[in-house]
């Protein structure tokens, strides 16, 4: 049928639904405070969960701010997401408008110290490039689909850090695959 498609016998369909930040910065400040924590205190143990990598890489730690903006501002980057639904244990999926409870079947790779996850913008972009051309769509009518600019699309083609996490779950969606395909374990 078209605009399904099934993985690990779980079944996508239509419509696309925005990914909800907003619902994230909730379950990020529920989680937050049940630990007593403060903003920098999350952001911290966000930020821990990667110890042995963050040791040899040395690069800047997330800041309480990134998350605390989502409060004001509900998006997001995609590799920002990643930081925070591993401390969550949730799926991206989870935080679609609309969804319902978690479903494992969707679940992200299992992320040690000594690693970090990532998207792989250069598959998403990829597959994305692929179907849009098995479905004769011009940059601009997918855009029209994804709700986004033709360009937030081929920015993805060379986006060497990010994108915003509505537009990868809007392509997600579109390709009828898990966020899980387009995410790897890294180490640099």
């Amino acid at each position: 049928m078209k605009g399904e498609s099934t993985n690990v016998g779980v079944v996508m369909a239509s419509p696309i639904r925005p990914f909800d930040a907003g619902a994230l910065y909730l379950a990020l400040d529920a989680r937050r405070t049940e630990l007593g924590l403060s903003w920098r205190g999350a952001a911290d143990q966000i930020w821990e969960q990667s110890s042995d990598l963050n040791d040899r890489r040395r690069d800047h730690p997330i800041s309480p701010s990134t998350l605390t903006g989502m409060a004001k501002n509900p998006r997001t980057s995609c590799q920002h997401a990643l930081f925070m639904l591993r401390w969550l244990g949730r799926t991206p999926e989870s935080f679609l408008r609309g969804a319902g409870r978690d479903d494992r079947h969707f679940a992200l790779p299992e992320a040690g110290p000594d690693r970090r996850l990532r998207w792989s913008l250069k598959l998403l972009y990829a597959s994305m490039d692929e179907k849009r051309r098995q479905e004769g769509l011009t940059w601009p009518a997918l855009g029209a689909v994804l709700e986004c600019s033709p360009n937030q699309l081929t920015g993805l083609r060379t986006a060497r850090y990010a994108t915003g996490m509505d537009v990868a779950m809007r392509i997600v969606q579109w390709l009828g695959r898990p966020a899980a395909d387009f995410v790897y374990l890294a180490t640099w």
